[in-house]
């Protein structure tokens, strides 16, 4: 009886090869990452490609181009802050705070995910947002355009329309905040891929926060609120720069996600 002839090896777009490269790169969640990327490849050769994009250390999300928040399918590209699930806990805050806000102001909004989710949860609202970063504002704009949001380009307030000063039900800004000290201890699909200004929040983290926190109350509508996300040990002293710039503070916690953000209101 002649040998039996080799199974033929597995093409490097099967969904076997995808995963095992996966794997043997690191990938905890191999399988599903494979199926993400073989559902946006439109050729074995793009698929290829999309692999060696993530084995060399690119975040999946950059990979396949959207990242899921918040129920919705928000476009990420290169060069833009990919939006964190523990961020959702933001907008859930802000919509708890506020379910009838007709104004939302979406800062530091990078890819505007936040202001896409509250803009689709709250249905008809006049939706601004703001970054500093080119890319992240042509990222923006394309996310929010379909919801009527217009995205400035520019640092916090300063590229906002003067008209919103006093109106805003809803102003919430991702601002970054790792220490800068602590940077370089971040996983490096964060450090190699996304913008260093999205991240770096200054020596103890808090500096975008606290410009933030002082100018709020000038574009808060009264009873208005500011919600920023931070960190535990961040915690006690962004409270304290929230009071600072005369709102209402409080703390708010999701231990399943740890997620920290403090909520600010205009109650004069």
């Amino acid at each position: 009886m002649p040998p039996l002839s080799p199974s033929p090896a597995p093409s490097p777009s099967s969904p076997d090869a995808v995963v095992a490269a996966l794997r043997a790169a690191g990938c905890v969640f191999a399988e599903d990452e494979a199926r993400l990327i073989l559902s946006a490849a439109r050729t074995p050769d793009e698929a290829a490609a999309l692999v060696a994009r993530r084995v060399a250390g690119e975040p999946i999300e950059l990979v396949v181009g959207w990242a899921e928040f918040h129920g919705l399918r928000v476009t990420v590209a290169p060069g833009v802050f990919v939006p964190r699930r523990r961020t959702e806990f933001l907008v859930d805050q802000a919509l708890a705070h506020a379910p009838h806000a007709r104004v939302v102001v979406d800062l530091c909004c990078g890819s505007g995910a936040v202001g896409a989710a509250l803009a689709t949860a709250l249905g008809s609202v006049e939706l601004h947002a703001a970054d500093l970063d080119p890319a992240a504002v042509r990222c923006a704009r394309g996310n929010l355009a379909d919801l009527g949001g217009r995205v400035y380009e520019g640092d916090l307030f300063g590229p906002l329309p003067d008209r919103l000063r006093g109106r805003v039900d809803i102003l919430a800004a991702n601002v970054p905040y790792v220490p800068s000290r602590e940077v370089p201890l971040l996983p490096a699909e964060a450090r190699e891929h996304e913008p260093l200004t999205a991240l770096d929040g200054g020596a103890d983290g808090l500096d975008v926060l606290r410009r933030v926190a002082a100018g709020a109350p000038a574009w808060l509508a009264p009873g208005g609120c500011l919600l920023v996300e931070t960190s535990e040990q961040q915690a006690p002293a962004a409270v304290e720069a929230f009071t600072d710039g005369g709102l209402t503070a409080r703390l708010a916690v999701d231990d399943d996600r740890w997620a920290h953000v403090v909520v600010g209101t205009r109650t004069r």
